[in-house]
């Protein structure tokens, strides 16, 4: 299974909070507040996120996080790759990190270099501005609460 960490879960709900909020400066505090996530785990990704080039600190009595580029130019294969690494979905695909030890005589060699580049370019085609967009709820949550209000 490929799964990702709660960690970088946590991160597109910050950064997407951030996004759907003007994209100004935001504190912990506040996006603790706005999405739930526990503040010391917002200040932990706020610290990582800023490194990778993701975010941008602002320090004084205004000071807090801002989002380093518009929404529209953060994929969520860079907020991955700044949380988990490189993204790899084997250790024998062109940059993994640690390598295989039979790499020369495996047969699938080369093979999933092409899975691992659609992967990737799937996570590159999302960006963070399309995450902030609420998906619209299924017709059968929805249908209650239309009752509720035409009745």
């Amino acid at each position: 299974m490929i799964k990702l960490s709660k960690l970088t879960d946590y991160a597109v709900v910050v950064m997407a909070q951030m996004a759907r909020a003007d994209g100004g400066v935001h504190t912990v505090t506040q996006l603790a507040e706005n999405t739930g996530v526990p503040a010391p785990t917002v200040a932990k990704l706020l610290k990582i996120l800023a490194p990778a080039g993701l975010m941008v600190s602002h320090r004084g009595a205004a000071g807090g996080y801002a989002l380093s580029r518009s929404a529209e130019r953060i994929t969520v294969a860079d907020i991955i790759s700044a949380l988990e690494g490189p993204i790899s979905i084997t250790s024998c695909v062109e940059g993994a990190e640690g390598g295989c030890g039979v790499e020369r005589l495996c047969p699938m060699r080369g093979n999933w270099d092409r899975v691992n580049a659609a992967v990737r370019a799937a996570l590159e085609s999302v960006t963070l501005a399309d995450m902030s967009v609420h998906p619209p709820l299924p017709a059968a949550m929805a249908a209650p609460a239309l009752r509720a209000t035409a009745g």
